[in-house]
């Protein structure tokens, strides 16, 4: 899954990038609202962090410019902690939850977590597909109750699919989901992913749609 940092604090964005990187998302950044505004509008995210206190142009701003324009990705403002005014007005210009500053890591991964899955359609934290499981809070996927291991790449495609059980995923479509803006993207190693999946968690649950993607569906 795709997450967008929008935060001008270097130190902050860093180690959310690297946390976030670290439980399987590719993460894009963005240090002030301009650039923010950019990519939130260009670039189809799971997710968007969003600081209210940012240069060139607010978060709030940034927020309701997004939501005018159409981008319907689940928004977490990061908002100073007693800003009562400031998470309403957050909310009410579009955004989706709200984080005070400071905050712990693990809160803010498990809201990402359940912002991602509710846009999804799905309300608990573990995802199952036949004897597939993927929990979202740990990362572990088993099948069949055994666990499997996998890279970094291939969770992100299989979770992506998971979160979109039922549904035809075009090859461009996970590409734009897997990969960060600033990573050299090849359509051939989407292929090599789902064979690598489909020997590990059986090759009857990833079925190819000639001429439009991939789908994931019960067996």
């Amino acid at each position: 899954m795709r997450v967008l940092i929008v935060e001008d604090t270097a130190e902050l964005a860093r180690q959310l990038a690297q946390r976030l990187g670290s439980e399987g998302y590719a993460v894009d950044h963005a240090a002030d609202g301009e650039e923010g505004q950019f990519l939130g509008e260009t670039e189809p995210y799971d997710a968007i962090i969003l600081d209210l206190g940012l240069p060139r142009i607010d978060g709030l701003s940034v927020l309701r410019r997004w939501r005018d324009g159409g981008v319907t990705a689940p928004v977490l403002i990061l908002t100073a902690r007693g800003s009562w005014h400031e998470k309403v007005q957050g909310i009410d210009a579009g955004a989706d939850d709200y984080l005070a500053k400071p905050f712990n890591m693990e809160e803010l991964l498990a809201r990402i977590r359940a912002l991602i899955r509710r846009a999804k359609g799905h309300a608990a934290a573990d995802l199952a597909c036949g004897p597939l499981l993927l929990d979202t809070r740990s990362g572990r996927v088993t099948v069949d109750g055994a666990p499997v291991e996998l890279t970094a790449f291939e969770y992100r495609v299989l979770s992506y699919l998971m979160h979109r059980k039922g549904q035809v995923v075009s090859r461009s479509d996970l590409i734009e989901h897997v990969y960060a803006q600033d990573f050299d993207r090849d359509s051939n190693t989407v292929e090599v992913f789902v064979g690598r999946l489909r020997r590990k968690i059986g090759a009857d649950l990833i079925k190819t749609v000639r001429g439009l993607g991939y789908r994931l569906e019960e067996p």
